[in-house]
């Protein structure tokens, strides 16, 4: 992997250093994609918190228990290993672009589909092949927007994409609080289904107005092994793969821990109506929005690996202090939701630039589609074994299990180079 330094392209002043550099520095064609980029990833963020957001409800009207709950989420984040690992392959032969409208259409389809599961099983199917385009679309948009990135911004470029994350979450929070407010539960958590029908209308946008970066392009038909799935399990990128998948399982099932069974927790233990929810939420969306932002600029400031180690570290404490709050201090557990929430949520701000800079451009989304699912797969077993260890423990108890996975991610750090700085050849 070359570290040699280009010269800045027209439009890319090495001086331009405002709040919005790297915004400006991707150009018109970057910003389009990076337009298509965000919006993918918000929707993407909608579509999977409709599921837990209804999760109670669900659970109601098909008489539930914990650890079918959870498989919901399990079964989602499994299955969106497969569609990470073959949108990557799809991005490295047929294109980026193609590959990201290919995702988005196949989680909005089967995100309305869920809406009308008769049964608990039909539920499970249609809430697995949704994980097939959740799983790919962050990794193909990702490299999207990191291929007319410099090496300078990609950092907070890359995290302001990741920033998206919250904005999809948050509109989610709203939708939810309004149609649970009005409606009947057994009916409510279907319309929230069925309003995942919202990103048909971003495909319009991106087959319209977004392409992929002409030099990478060039580079990738170029080669001979785009979209090789073997080649990123050879000896040069072995390592590599292996401990990219670790550091992603180790993060994602400390994080989707937290994002499934929160909601739940908030209503089951801490006595908190539909409104009071999304009150706590709120806080705890918005915490999430600036974490991204903020270690968007540190990964591009201390680097990739330093700022996931931080707020590995600090995300573990926030899961001891926010499961273990006595009863009653209802007040301090919204105060805390903020960090906890920022801190979860920074940490990720560093997975786009870190993992397209791993691969070489020919298997880039290859490498990356498949460590970031693959790590989700796993770490996704983490929800239902709270879900199954909530019985005894209480869920805010079984939440600590949440923090095993920042543990990992620590761990997975010790394998991996540092890349800030480096171009993508």
């Amino acid at each position: 992997m070359s570290t040699t330094r280009v010269q800045p392209t027209k439009g890319q002043l090495p001086d331009d250093t405002g709040a919005f550099a790297w915004l400006r520095a991707l150009g018109p064609r970057g910003r389009r994609a990076f337009g298509g980029a965000f919006g993918g990833y918000a929707l993407d963020s909608y579509d999977y918190f409709t599921l837990p957001l209804s999760m109670v409800a669900i659970s109601a009207y098909f008489s539930l228990d914990n650890g079918q709950t959870g498989l919901l989420t399990t079964v989602t984040l499994v299955v969106s290993a497969i569609g990470g690992a073959l949108a990557g392959i799809l991005a490295d032969r047929i294109g980026r672009v193609k590959a990201l409208m290919a995702t988005v259409i196949t989680y909005a389809v089967f995100t309305v589909a869920c809406g009308f599961a008769p049964n608990y099983e039909t539920l499970l199917v249609f809430r697995a092949l949704q994980g097939l385009g959740f799983g790919g679309e962050w990794a193909v948009g990702a490299i999207l927007v990191a291929e007319y990135a410099s090496a300078k911004h990609r950092g907070r470029t890359l995290g302001a994409v990741q920033s998206a994350w919250a904005a999809g979450w948050g509109l989610a929070v709203i939708v939810y609080t309004l149609v649970f407010e009005f409606l009947d539960p057994d009916t409510a958590w279907r319309v929230m289904f069925w309003t995942g029908a919202l990103p048909a209308l971003l495909v319009i946008y991106v087959r319209r107005h977004v392409s992929d970066a002409p030099e990478a392009t060039a580079r990738r038909q170029a080669s001979t092994t785009r979209g090789s799935f073997t080649t990123i399990f050879k000896k040069d990128l072995l390592r590599v793969t292996l401990f990219a998948t670790l550091l992603s399982t180790g993060v994602q099932g400390g994080y989707y821990t937290l994002a499934t069974w929160v909601p739940t927790y908030l209503k089951t233990e801490r006595g908190l109506t539909v409104v009071g929810t999304g009150g706590y939420l709120a806080l705890l969306i918005s915490g999430a929005f600036l974490g991204y932002l903020t270690g968007g600029y540190l990964t591009d400031r201390i680097g990739r690996k330093n700022n996931i180690a931080l707020f590995a570290v600090l995300s573990a404490l926030g899961i001891l202090c926010y499961s273990k709050l006595p009863e009653g201090e209802n007040g301090l557990l919204l105060l805390l939701g903020f960090p906890l929430g920022f801190c979860m949520s920074a940490i990720f701000s560093g997975f786009g630039s870190f993992l397209s800079e791993l691969y070489p451009t020919a298997v880039r989304g290859t490498g990356q589609g498949f460590t970031y699912n693959s790590g989700r797969a796993v770490g996704a077993f983490l929800p239902t074994w709270v879900g199954y260890m909530s019985d005894s423990w209480g869920v805010g108890g079984a939440l600590l299990l949440g923090a095993v996975g920042y543990g990992l991610a620590v761990v997975a750090l010790l394998g991996l180079p540092e890349t800030q700085g480096r171009e993508l050849p």
